[in-house]
């Protein structure tokens, strides 16, 4: 009988072994299938060019020397233009890529075709500024799905990477990490303590936001519209800067918080230009908690923020979505159980960027080029 049990535990031991191997196998053929960013829906072709600026007046807080800053610049391109597509994460920036043993669950980045073309010319004409702040930890070319549908509708989109607080970021052809005080653990628990490191670090990366704004300008003056000031966009703790960077900029032409806690003193003193505020369903950050909200001390902060506010708000909730539906990780392949484990929804991956990008040129279109927004999602206050 005892040796019927261990032949039995022999031989379910192999099965499992074997179905895990045949699995990891079949994982390894799927990764290496290429995938491309979404298509976009402007009038352009897109071009990317990447920069490094030093903002020499400002010592930086976490490094002897000034403020340097790695910033990816997506802008739009005429239709007839050719030219050789972009590597999605050139050289070191593909250590933006997860870590093993959990990568071999995660698509190599060499097989994510990208749709912009490496260093062509701007198309001509003049277009307004957008700077896009990531989140906390990760960087601006894990948006570029967001930043390269926004230049094909006519923007310069300006990524920028906060230097400390990326876990990754590439200057002078060297890889810098984060530190903690940069990158601090305790941002999402809602304490008085996290608050406070909050409220420090988002005026650091509002600053971050306009300085970047403002090389644009300088860079491009011939293709910038200086007619409209520089909209501000950010996803989680960027979603926080690009508010803060707008109260604070007299020239702001919009904000957009992407499913991003509020911090700063925009939480009680507002911004006057128009904002939206685009929650996922798990998310408060509207003043109004979505249906799978399970904390609601977000709540609290953006009522106070849309009370304070004069300009035009909306406010709107993507059914299905998670945190990180904001970001490329939903273009990505990912098998299971990696996908499983990472703050994605139950919605379709590219049909969640989809619909941020949607709402996204609608709204700057409404507020910078005065278009029609029937049905606007008009927040509450």
């Amino acid at each position: 009988m005892r040796r019927r049990v261990r032949t039995g535990v022999v031989i379910l031991l192999l099965i499992v072994l074997l179905g895990g191997a045949g699995y990891v196998g079949w994982v390894l053929v799927q990764r290496s299938e290429p995938v491309s960013l979404p298509e976009t829906t402007g009038d352009f072709q897109v071009g990317r060019r990447t920069f490094e600026w030093t903002d020499t007046p400002r010592r930086d807080p976490y490094a002897d020397g000034p403020r340097r800053l790695a910033v990816w610049l997506w802008y739009p391109v005429a239709k007839t233009t050719t030219g050789q597509h972009v590597q999605y994460a050139p050289d070191d920036w593909n250590g933006l890529h997860l870590k093993a043993p959990i990568s071999i669950f995660q698509g190599p980045f060499d097989t994510l075709q990208d749709r912009a073309l490496d260093r062509v010319a701007i198309a001509p004409g003049k277009f307004p500024v957008v700077v896009l702040m990531p989140g906390m930890g990760l960087s601006a070319p894990m948006y570029a799905a967001l930043a390269e549908d926004l230049a094909s509708h006519g923007y310069l989109v300006a990524g920028v990477t906060p230097t400390y607080s990326a876990n990754l970021t590439v200057l002078g052809g060297q890889v810098v990490a984060s530190k903690p005080e940069a990158n601090p653990s305790n941002l999402g628990d809602s304490s008085e303590s996290s608050q406070q490191v909050g409220d420090h670090l988002v005026g650091i990366w509002a600053a971050d936001a306009r300085f970047a704004a403002g090389m644009v300008a300088k860079e491009l003056p011939n293709s910038v519209e200086s007619a409209v000031g520089p909209a501000y966009v950010g996803h989680s703790f960027g979603g926080a800067a690009a508010l803060e960077a707008c109260r604070l900029d007299a020239r702001c032409a919009a904000a957009v918080d992407l499913d991003g806690s509020q911090f700063g003193d925009v939480v009680r003193k507002g911004v006057k230009a128009p904002m939206m505020l685009l929650g996922a369903d798990n998310s408060c950050i509207t003043s109004v908690c979505g249906p799978d909200a399970k904390n609601d001390t977000d709540r609290d902060r953006a009522l106070s923020l849309l009370k304070a506010s004069t300009g035009t708000s909306w406010c709107a909730t993507i059914p299905g979505t998670r945190h990180f539906n904001f970001t490329d990780y939903g273009v990505y392949y990912l098998a299971y159980p990696l996908r499983k484990f990472l703050p994605l929804g139950s919605v379709g991956p590219r049909h969640a960027l989809t619909v941020t990008s949607g709402y996204l040129n609608t709204f700057l279109s409404h507020v910078i080029y005065k278009t029609a927004a029937p049905g606007a999602p008009v927040c509450k206050r």
